[in-house]
């Protein structure tokens, strides 16, 4: 809880992170669900029917780099420490 000084004085929540650290971790969420909608996709309608393009490089590469990275950029976020100055 926010301490207050004064009782006319509003009350302002404290929050855990930053206004930066939540910027980063909606660029974080948007990456990696990029990632999951290249993913998808590359079925086939008849079951007995085999699509090899469930196995093209940007479902098997690219996506779950793609993912991976957003993952990072998530870590990223909780890590940046907003308060730091620049010089």
């Amino acid at each position: 809880m926010s301490k207050r000084s004064n009782n006319n004085m509003p009350y302002k929540p404290d929050f855990v992170f930053g206004k930066k650290n939540y910027k980063m971790m909606l660029i974080g969420i948007a990456v990696i669900a990029f990632g999951f909608i290249l993913m998808s996709g590359g079925g086939s309608d008849d079951p007995n029917v085999f699509n090899p393009d469930i196995y093209n490089f940007r479902r098997i590469r690219l996506a779950p780099t793609i993912v991976l990275i957003g993952f990072g950029i998530e870590v990223y976020a909780i890590l940046l420490n907003p308060n730091k100055k620049k010089k």
